[in-house]
């Protein structure tokens, strides 16, 4: 599932039953589109909340979790737009025969109205604003379940045609429900009930402010595949906020997790300056769908920065087959790399993957990818992509250029806000 799929499927689903309510002479009014979008606005964040609860089921039906946060963030957006018209236009005509559901005085139900749009413009514009700290971004953002509350009590309290028993009032009662057992989930049971472990730090290595860290499970780890990412939460002050990080190693006998880590924020520069053997982690575990597409012909992975995380992975899989149809196209910064090209130089060779270095630019990329196209048909060539939306973009040109199809680039998005 895709985002706009689920962003038009809720509105179908939300017009259709709420169409059954009204008279058909009032369908091509302001009233009514308000009353669709303002009803969609609501599902929208139900569905949120839904998505952020990391569930697995969700997590399967999206095809990875950065999907999922994805979905997310568009289903804000889309809730806000939508919210910001209903806030605007009347959503009541007199031949409606109105009523709430829950009756409040005039005061309460003015004022819920328009905290709830208050409500939703904070949540949207706190998830959007990179300027704000992590620490601080992610323990206000947990404010969204209990401000979802708001928005629902204002559902129930103005006046409209939906009753609570039918189609539509069935479709937001349900949608509700569910929207806030999963914010109750994800704000309070999350840290008990979902797959986690803990982990002790055995190993740190430093270089171009990035950090390769080792971990060892104290008791039983988790079962992973190689390409997936965990959430990583030190037991240290400052840094017990979990953070995604991809997984840069394979499963083995001991359950050793590996990531490499960047300092870019506020979070991983600090946890880069503090990390040491010894400290104790919480790894919330395993997410994410990113795996090689084994069938392809020709396979050509592209890591960029600390995207190259997953293709490490893949590289120490003990149960990866048949490398050497596979090319490494490591993508960096010479001021900047981490780990050492030499490094990958040397795990490459080890599996027999072709290993490419591009520095700067794309040229080598695009060569690498022309050569490809020259030597194998241009649809059974499988790309696979982790790195920054810049670079995706121009991966996508060069592809179109050897007429390699769209569909055959798999890639991990590569932000989670």
């Amino acid at each position: 599932m895709k985002s706009w799929h689920c962003i038009i499927g809720i509105l179908v689903v939300t017009t259709l039953t709420l169409l059954i309510e009204i008279p058909i002479d009032t369908w091509l009014t302001s009233a009514t589109l308000s009353l669709i979008l303002g009803t969609c606005a609501l599902v929208f964040m139900a569905a949120s909340c839904l998505l952020a609860s990391r569930w697995g089921v969700i997590e399967n039906l999206f095809g990875g979790l950065d999907r999922v946060y994805e979905s997310h963030k568009w289903l804000g957006i889309w809730a806000l737009v939508f919210a910001t018209y209903h806030f605007v236009f009347k959503a009541n005509l007199d031949v409606w025969n109105s009523v709430p559901i829950l009756e409040l005085s005039k005061y309460w139900t003015r004022l819920v109205r328009q905290l709830s749009y208050v409500a939703l413009g904070f949540i949207v514009l706190l998830a959007l604003n990179r300027n704000i700290p992590y620490s601080v971004w992610r323990w206000w953002h947990k404010l969204s379940g209990p401000l979802f509350l708001v928005v629902i009590l204002h559902w129930l309290s103005f006046k409209s045609p939906i009753t609570l028993f039918s189609p539509s009032g069935i479709w937001l009662a349900l949608s509700c429900g569910l929207g806030v057992s999963a914010a109750l989930y994800k704000l309070i049971f999350y840290p008990f009930l979902a797959r986690a472990g803990e982990y002790k730090v055995t190993a740190v290595n430093r270089g171009n402010r990035a950090l390769h860290l080792t971990l060892e499970p104290t008791h039983n780890g988790f079962n992973f595949s190689a390409g997936q990412f965990a959430f990583l939460a030190m037991r240290q002050k400052g840094l017990r906020e979990p953070h995604p990080f991809t997984i840069a190693s394979a499963g083995g006998p001991n359950g050793q997790v590996e990531f490499i880590i960047r300092g870019l924020g506020d979070y991983t520069k600090k946890l880069c300056e503090c990390a040491k053997a010894g400290m104790l982690a919480t790894i919330y575990a395993p997410y994410g769908r990113f795996k090689r597409v084994s069938q392809a012909e020709r396979e050509i992975w592209i890591g960029a920065g600390v995207g190259i995380s997953p293709f490490i992975s893949w590289l120490q899989d003990p149960n990866g087959k048949e490398f050497k149809k596979a090319t490494l196209v490591y993508c960096f910064t010479p001021s900047r790399v981490f780990p050492p090209s030499e490094e990958l130089e040397r795990m490459t060779a080890m599996r027999g993957v072709q290993f490419v270095r591009n520095t700067g630019g794309t040229e080598q990329l695009a060569e690498t990818l022309r050569e490809a196209a020259a030597q194998t048909e241009p649809h059974k060539i499988q790309v696979s992509f982790c790195g920054p939306k810049g670079l995706l973009a121009k991966v996508y040109e060069l592809m179109e250029i050897n007429r390699i199809p769209k569909a055959n680039l798999q890639f991990e998005l590569f932000e989670f806000r």
